[in-house]
């Protein structure tokens, strides 16, 4: 909590751990592609794509099952969104959230049905991860489970793309030990920040894009649907 404070953009928190790094880059590039217009974002935590998104989308929404951030336009949960209308958005954006959701399909329905037809859903999900917010985590996925249920959704799959592998996974791990143990000691902290930068994240991401190429170890996915035009 106290990282996620000092480091509120996504910018600053890429460079957290490999295993951020890698997921983080397909997301920007998905964003500043496909955002527009009126977008929700679903499962919002505490709104560190803010930055990016607004200057892109005419209109920014978020929901969330409890108001981690001051703002949050919705508090509901994302397999039950019944206080949004349908065709409502452009754009939805639900990143790291499905596996902490006890009916995944039930979520990318509402989701489908809050976007217009044509609109684009920007999912990021993961393979490779360590138990987290205990009790509410699930499920991971693979790129064809992820297929399934957004075509079962209602969704085109315009891409599914890997992100991170195995060391992105591992170094993660140790990012997340070194510098939990040091945030709380000023001016260490940033030493920590920039050294595992520059000698730990960005190798480890590099040592997954040349060594697994076929990605059959991904840490995640990011995925990019379009919800399927009316008939």
């Amino acid at each position: 909590q106290h990282l996620n404070r000092d480091l509120p953009s996504y910018r600053q928190r890429r460079y957290f751990s490999p295993a951020a790094y890698s997921t983080d880059r397909l997301i920007e590039t998905a964003v500043r592609r496909y955002a527009r217009g009126a977008l929700l974002d679903v499962g919002c935590g505490d709104m560190a794509y803010r930055d990016l998104i607004e200057p892109l989308a005419a209109r920014y929404d978020t929901l969330d099952c409890a108001p981690r951030a001051e703002g949050v336009t919705f508090i509901s949960d994302a397999q039950a969104m019944t206080m949004i209308a349908d065709a409502e958005y452009d754009t939805a954006l639900c990143l790291s959230v499905i596996e902490h959701l006890p009916n995944p399909s039930a979520a990318l329905s509402e989701i489908a049905r809050a976007l217009k037809p044509g609109g684009h859903l920007i999912l990021s999900a993961p393979h490779l991860s360590r138990l987290h917010e205990e009790p509410h985590d699930y499920y991971r996925f693979t790129c064809y489970g992820l297929r399934h249920l957004l075509e079962r959704a209602g969704f085109e799959v315009i891409e599914i793309v890997p992100a991170g592998g195995l060391f992105s996974f591992l170094g993660h791990q140790a990012a997340t030990v070194a510098l939990c143990a040091l945030w709380h000691v000023p001016v260490v902290k940033w030493v920590a920040y920039y050294l595992l930068k520059w000698l730990w994240v960005l190798p480890c991401a590099w040592c997954d894009r040349v060594l697994d190429r076929r990605k059959v170890l991904a840490l995640g996915y990011v995925a990019i649907a379009k919800k399927s035009p009316l008939p």
